[in-house]
């Protein structure tokens, strides 16, 4: 692998029915689709049309077929399926699509709206992965420049061990490819939920302190209350 793609490497009856499905949902993660209410699902109907809800259910029942396939020796078939899935939305600019310089979106958003750039795939693909079962030390989302696009992009990065190769999850190509296969990309730094990794200095910090990171952690916390 050459030394430039060394990504850096690394959580009465019928009442209590109800409450407790009450519970569950309240209890679901933030951006995992689980999270999705019904008051959710009519905002973003509200927001984006009606197609929205179809998207939304879509979403849900797609990662509930694949849950069955979260298990080690699975993973890249399901790495790969997960790609291709949210690959299918459309790529729109943030100030196409959110009217704003720079915007991270929700899972939700992401799919309700069937549109987003290189950020908001790699965030859908992050939460749909946490939410099949894969660790997240195994996921990162990798902010690169990348000679391609002769421009900043960010994909989503798998690592099968903490010494692995990385696999890239690109909006760009839906196939997973190793980072070697990839000589056109350039690592500035990567983060997950637990920590955030500058390529080449070894340095970690959290992912607070990423002030979009944060905005849109207080927005899938929102959802998850809707």
């Amino acid at each position: 692998m050459p030394p430039a793609l060394r990504f850096g490497t690394r959580k009465t009856a019928v009442a209590g029915c109800l409450l407790a499905a009450a519970l569950a949902a309240w209890a679901a993660p933030p951006g995992f689709s689980t999270s999705l209410s019904p008051v959710l699902v009519g905002q973003y109907v509200s927001r984006f049309g009606q197609a929205a809800q179809e998207r939304l259910l879509g979403w849900q029942g797609y990662l509930k077929a694949r849950r069955t396939e979260a298990q080690p020796e699975r993973e890249p078939a399901l790495l790969a399926a997960v790609n291709r899935h949210f690959n299918r939305a459309r790529f729109l600019s943030d100030n196409e699509h959110w009217g704003v310089e720079d915007y991270w979106a929700t899972p939700a958003e992401f799919v309700a709206s069937d549109g987003g750039d290189c950020e908001d795939y790699s965030i859908a693909k992050y939460f749909a992965l946490k939410e099949l079962g894969v660790p997240i030390a195994r996921l990162r989302i990798t902010y690169v420049k990348s000679s391609r696009l002769s421009q900043a992009h960010i994909m989503l990065t798998y690592y099968a061990t903490p010494q692995s190769e990385p696999l890239i999850l690109d909006n760009l190509d839906d196939e997973v490819r190793p980072a070697s296969q990839r000589p056109d990309l350039v690592p500035v730094y990567s983060f997950n939920d637990e920590d955030v990794l500058i390529a080449g200095r070894g340095r970690t910090g959290a992912p607070g302190q990423i002030r979009l990171w944060r905005e849109l952690t207080a927005r899938l916390e929102r959802e998850a209350r809707t």
